[in-house]
């Protein structure tokens, strides 16, 4: 085998890691972003005003993105394993 099967693999790896921690990562930040510019403006300094809300997005992108992840990483795992007798000749 030479580098470059190893590279595609771990770019195609890279592709669906960003596919799969996208759906949470992206909610959270907005929802931090957007209750930081309320703590801004209201002068509220409580850390838990911020930490459970993201907790709540979190948890429900992951109840509604959870099958399509899930579903990612199971298709790239048997791809990497049928890859498996390639490596061997």
């Amino acid at each position: 085998m030479d580098a470059d099967y190893f590279l595609s693999v771990a770019r195609q790896a890279l592709w669906v890691l960003a596919l799969v921690s996208a759906p949470v990562l992206i909610p959270a930040l907005l929802s931090g972003l957007i209750l930081g510019m309320i703590q801004a403006a209201t002068s509220i300094n409580e850390q838990t005003l911020s930490f459970v809300p993201k907790l709540i997005v979190v948890a429900i992108s992951l109840v509604i993105f959870g099958g399509m992840m899930f579903g990612l990483l199971s298709d790239f795992t048997v791809q990497i394993f049928n890859r498996i007798p390639d490596l061997v000749k």
